[in-house]
């Protein structure tokens, strides 16, 4: 499965963009704020990549790993995570940071929201991110997503301290 935007191809995450995933899923610049990077082998980002692979093979996938690509080159990945009984999926999404500032993370969200409406028929999208993340609480304001919780207790792999988190939902009809 594969999904087309005007300047983008999401396609399966898989073993086969390891050595791509490593640069943006290793650095440390580029995983600040995140709960799960930075990864710290190559070997981390091939399992990690392994365990999409084979999500992808299930009849009803848990979850959706896509590689955004612009030109044949893969930039970072978009992801969807299901609840248990398919009516909400958790957004995230990572882009190497020499990609960042073209609107790409917004233009792949922003499809995969719509096909998981409309294929998946999921209705209610959330996502977290740290509270000092302003580019993605930015980008999901932009996907017209509203804040719906701050609490604290977010411990980012790349840090020892205790975080604040902002959760953000976005129904749709």
């Amino acid at each position: 499965m594969e999904i087309k935007t005007k300047r983008l191809l999401l396609s399966p995450l898989g073993p086969q963009y390891v050595n791509t995933a490593f640069v943006y899923s290793g650095d440390l610049e580029n995983t600040k704020f995140m709960l799960d990077l930075p990864e710290e082998s190559i070997e981390e980002t091939a399992e990690f990549l392994k365990k999409a692979e084979a999500e992808w093979q299930k009849e009803f996938p848990e979850f959706y790993e896509f590689a955004i690509l612009t030109e044949g080159t893969h930039i970072g990945s978009v992801c969807l995570y299901l609840n248990e009984d398919r009516t909400e999926g958790e957004l995230g999404w990572i882009l190497n940071k020499r990609d960042w500032g073209h609107g790409y993370t917004l233009e792949a969200a922003q499809a995969l929201i719509d096909y998981a409406s409309q294929n998946l028929g999921i209705k209610k999208f959330i996502a977290y991110c740290d509270s000092e993340n302003i580019p993605s609480y930015s980008l999901m304001e932009k996907l017209g997503m509203s804040r719906v919780l701050c609490r604290s207790g977010r411990k980012n792999r790349s840090s020892s301290e205790e975080r604040m988190e902002y959760k953000y939902a976005l129904e749709k009809e």
